[in-house]
């Protein structure tokens, strides 16, 4: 797959960039599994990256989806974010540069909740990780596992803000409340400037009442913070990946990429104003 010429190598110079000298830091959690945060992560670093943004993803999920998503093999890859966060391993050493600049993953990386339990510090390893190559980039998105526990709260720790991906149905909307009481946790002990920036439906289906009254329910309590953008179900999604790609590169001109797009100007949007306040 090409590489698109205008996007920096992570070893590069870094140029000036809307995102400013340091990388805006996202994480996409939700500790429910299936409401498509890889798919948001590859797609919106993949949308960014088209509008001239330096993108940086880190593939945080021991099962490896991100980095399978970019056409790698996660039980192949000798070193990984595992050797980053328990080694101390710099990170631009197991950065691929594909379509994307992945940070991969490798199931090595199950084993790091244990290994980094007895470290001092071991909350930090991200943000330690990170803050050498930041200047690089204007974006840092991390997909996180679908759980709250060391490997997310390092990813939480570390980022400036979180997106997150809620499937359009009530069971999934539960799953906000264990979020938003682990990040009341990170700013009293770690972090006190995270928060959710934004709430993106996903799996949408506005046929439904009962995806359109999840979404009225998120709004009442979330208000600005819901995206506007709604996340469609496409199998576009599902078929990208196996080609080892973004549905950007996959299908540029259809509805799915367009969602995306539409995602990444919000996100810049939101950026941007933040810079200025």
């Amino acid at each position: 797959m090409a590489v698109p010429e205008s996007r920096l190598r992570p070893d590069e110079e870094p140029a000036t960039g809307s995102g400013g000298a340091t990388a805006r830091v996202i994480s996409l959690a939700n500790q429910k599994g299936g409401v498509a945060k890889t798919t948001t992560a590859v797609n919106l670093a993949a949308a960014l990256q088209e509008l001239g943004e330096r993108v940086l993803t880190v593939d945080l999920d021991p099962q490896g989806n991100l980095t399978m998503s970019q056409g790698l093999n996660p039980d192949t890859i000798e070193r990984s974010m595992f050797d980053v966060l328990v080694r101390s391993l710099p990170i631009e050493e197991i950065v691929e540069n594909v379509e994307l600049n992945v940070a991969v993953s490798s199931i090595d990386l199950a084993g790091a909740e244990l290994a980094l339990s007895s470290m001092i510090g071991r909350e930090r390893a991200l943000e330690k990780a990170l803050n050498p190559v930041r200047s690089r980039y204007d974006f840092v998105l991390i997909d996180t596992p679908p759980s709250l526990g060391l490997l997310t709260i390092n990813a939480l720790t570390a980022s400036h803000e979180v997106i997150v991906p809620v499937q359009c149905e009530y069971l999934s909307l539960r799953g906000l409340v264990q979020l938003q009481n682990t990040m009341k946790m990170i700013r009293e002990n770690l972090n006190p400037s995270v928060d959710i920036s934004g709430i993106l439906p996903t799996m949408y289906d506005g046929r439904t009442l009962h995806c359109r009254e999840a979404v009225e329910m998120l709004i009442e309590n979330f208000g600005d913070r819901v995206f506007k953008t709604r996340i469609r179900k496409a199998v576009r999604y599902a078929e990208a990946p196996v080609a080892g790609s973004s549905v950007l590169a996959y299908d540029p001109k259809g509805s799915a990429a367009d969602a995306y797009r539409s995602l990444a100007k919000e996100v810049l949007h939101g950026a941007q104003a933040r810079e200025h306040a």
